[in-house]
């Protein structure tokens, strides 16, 4: 541990003295952390990746205030979470125009949800266990779909208070540090922030998904893949919970149920039979994810139409999250167009 310290010392005063290449070096480790930090409080890859480089660049400027009483860690961390609460407050979200085709009645509608999907590449090197004594929530768990969408629902301070606590273990004097309040202050806003976001969480007891890449997890999206290229509304819904759920991210609009998912597919995504669809896999939020390509009548192209992310319970689907954006499509490797 003394060897380790002596190491992080040197490459801070190289740092100081202006090595850019010593500064690459000792944070590093902690890039891909904090960029997916970013995301769950912003709940945009894009956004997220602009306050990763904010928040390398300020401290780079910075390092000469880093006095070492607290962990690089929890200093980089204090920062990008001083990004993203600023980046939050100045945000002026885009217009919500409305769907191309009248959608039905949905059960249910609320405030526009601005959410995107986030590739699993940027995922592979995060912890598999909790890194604190606070920490509630493992890593697989904290990146998936529902809870960062559970996330955008909290205000902005409690967001960040969950996430440094309950996601990555910060104890609560750190919290109240990096939040700038007092002790008592960041325990109420967690307080407050964990009885909200319990009610936007699938209930206790549901059916843990199947491991990523397993072979339970490939038969239901091969499956799934199948039927929905097919425009087989049927054998689709046979795929599904009974309480399943459809959004789409921003659109207000959620839909819940067999018969309620049918007849949005029959009318809206395969336009009673009319529109036919390619699918290819990839993955996003730790789960299986599809882009979505559809058919043009004319020509030999399949044009992109977003990315279809599903959220799985035993061996059904209970959720799915449709983004009809194409600009996420880059980020998953995924172009615009496809040959037939």
């Amino acid at each position: 541990m003394a060897e380790t310290g002596d190491v992080t010392r040197q490459l801070l005063a190289r740092v100081r003295a202006g090595d850019g290449d010593a500064f690459a070096e000792i944070t590093g480790p902690y890039r891909r952390e904090l960029q997916v930090h970013c995301y769950r409080i912003l709940g945009s890859a894009a956004d997220a990746e602009d306050m990763l480089q904010e928040t390398m660049m300020a401290a780079w400027r910075g390092i000469d205030r880093f006095e070492g009483r607290a962990s690089l860690r929890t200093w980089l961390h204090a920062i990008a979470t001083n990004k993203c609460l600023n980046h939050l407050r100045a945000s002026h979200r885009p217009a919500l125009y409305p769907p191309e085709v009248p959608l039905p009645e949905p059960t249910r509608s609320g405030e526009p949800l601005w959410l995107e999907p986030y590739p699993d590449d940027g995922l592979g090197d995060l912890p598999d266990a909790a890194p604190g004594p606070e920490a509630r929530y493992e890593a697989r768990e904290s990146v998936s779909l529902a809870f960062v969408t559970a996330l955008q629902h909290l205000p902005p301070r409690q967001r960040a208070a969950l996430v440094l606590r309950d996601v990555l273990g910060f104890r609560a004097a750190e919290t109240a540090a990096i939040l700038g309040c007092t002790v008592d202050a960041a325990n109420h806003l967690l307080k407050r922030a964990r009885a909200t976001i319990a009610g936007h969480l699938p209930a206790a007891g549901r059916d843990r998904a199947p491991l990523p890449g397993s072979a339970r997890e490939r038969q239901i999206t091969s499956r799934f893949a199948d039927a929905f290229e097919r425009g087989d509304v049927e054998a689709i819904v046979a795929l599904l919970t009974d309480d399943v759920w459809l959004t789409m991210p921003p659109l207000p609009f959620e839909y819940q149920g067999r018969d309620a998912v049918a007849h949005f597919l029959w009318a809206v995504s395969f336009r009673h039979g009319t529109r036919r669809t390619r699918l290819v896999p990839t993955s996003a939020n730790g789960q299986p994810a599809f882009g979505r390509y559809v058919r043009d009548r004319h020509t030999p192209i399949a044009h992109a139409h977003g990315l279809i992310v599903l959220t799985l319970a035993g061996d059904r689907i209970c959720a799915i999250t449709g983004f009809t954006d194409n600009s996420v499509l880059p980020r998953f490797g995924l172009p615009r167009t496809l040959p037939e």
